[in-house]
């Protein structure tokens, strides 16, 4: 079958973040299974308009407020597709409406108060609004998410048919899992894209709460993006920035090697589809500590395979850390759990029934997934 995936941005671009690995994971696997795969997505500094990615044909014209016109205009130059894929970054490409054939809204998160992270009022109002109307009008559309903090909230915006399935992640778990004793220095670590929303100020501020209750405690944040300067000015603001260490972007296999140093990873967005980073910290022994949003709270297990912390400050976080100091024995049954847990979501175990989830779709004959 011939697929098409819409999404703003595809994997090479420099803002590529989660979105762009999970989706990529989908069509690299639709490939392996001798599907012909596209991704229309908004160019780039530096992009060229057409190239093959790993099998994937990726084409790039427009920008995030002229990318749907010509995707529509590319779509009716090509042969026929069986199955297009609408990719929601609060903003759909209206596929249903000018595809002609299966179409599926692929989401991670109802956007909702993130609009308020990058947009002040009026028009943060005005894009909640529009996300809302926008899922009213895509009701009928099969949608296809990960978590079920998003499936809730599409089903409260009038969406009846929703398949839930969870990300899956490349990372292996431990073949066993290793000693790591929680003492001090407690080894923290995040790993996101630098940008409003993620709130990575906040883990600033947790670590800050930690040095002033005498706690040894290092910070390493890896990622960047448009708050990177802020935020290093930010530390040296709290005084904390002997405590604090930016990467930037580094290769997987650095990533993986801070992730599995790390006591905890820490996590404080305003919300996510699920929190990729989490499952890649517990396959390689790493729990995770976060707030108590959608996607978070459903990667990580209160109690169970890690921390949420029970109000989205940083004291409410610091707490929670300062009290797993005291129960070691407890952060080793965190580990263990959140090691096994991190099996279920690797690819080789989800990407079967994504698969086959696609291609009911494409022929017409699917049924809604939870």
């Amino acid at each position: 079958m011939r697929v098409l995936m819409l999404n703003w941005r595809d994997p090479l671009n420099p803002l590529a973040g989660g979105a762009e690995r999970v989706s990529m994971g989908y069509l690299k696997a639709l490939v392996a299974r001798g599907h012909e795969v596209f991704w229309f997505s908004n160019t780039f500094d530096g992009a060229v308009n057409l190239e093959e990615v790993d099998g994937i044909q990726v084409i790039r014209r427009g920008n995030r407020f002229s990318s749907h016109f010509f995707a529509a205009r590319w779509y009716r130059s090509q042969a026929s597709f069986d199955l297009v894929i609408d990719q929601h970054h609060g903003l759909p490409w209206f596929a249903p409406w000018w595809c002609q054939t299966q179409c599926v809204a692929f989401i991670h998160e109802v956007l909702g108060p993130i609009w308020d992270s990058f947009y002040s009022w009026p028009l943060s109002a005005i894009g909640k609004t529009q996300e809302s109307a926008t899922h009213w009008l895509y009701r009928s559309v099969p949608f296809w998410t990960a978590s079920s903090a998003t499936a809730n909230l599409l089903l409260e915006r009038g969406v009846s048919d929703i398949t839930q399935i969870p990300y899956g992640v490349d990372t292996r778990a431990l073949p066993e899992l290793d000693s790591k004793a929680l003492v001090q220095p407690l080894r923290l670590v995040t790993v996101n894209r630098l940008a409003p929303n993620k709130r990575v100020d906040h883990a600033i501020r947790v670590v800050k709460i930690l040095v002033d209750e005498g706690i040894d405690v290092h910070l390493t944040i890896i990622g960047d993006g448009e708050m990177s300067l802020a935020w290093r000015g930010l530390t040296i603001e709290l005084g904390v920035h002997m405590h604090v260490a930016f990467t930037g972007q580094i290769s997987e296999k650095e990533k993986d090697d801070h992730l599995r140093l790390s006591h905890f990873l820490l996590y404080t967005s305003v919300r996510e589809g699920w929190g990729l980073s989490v499952t890649e910290a517990n396959a390689l022994g790493t729990p995770a500590a976060v707030y108590p949003v959608g996607g978070l709270n459903e990667s990580t297990i209160a109690g169970v395979t890690g921390i949420v912390s029970e109000n989205e400050t940083p004291r409410s976080l610091a707490e929670s850390l300062l009290h797993a100091l005291t129960e070691p024995d407890v952060y080793q049954n965190y580990r263990r759990a959140a090691w096994k847990r991190a099996i279920e979501f690797h690819w080789d175990n989800v990407l079967p029934k994504a698969c086959d989830w696609l291609e009911s779709v494409a022929a017409g004959r699917h049924r809604s997934v939870r």
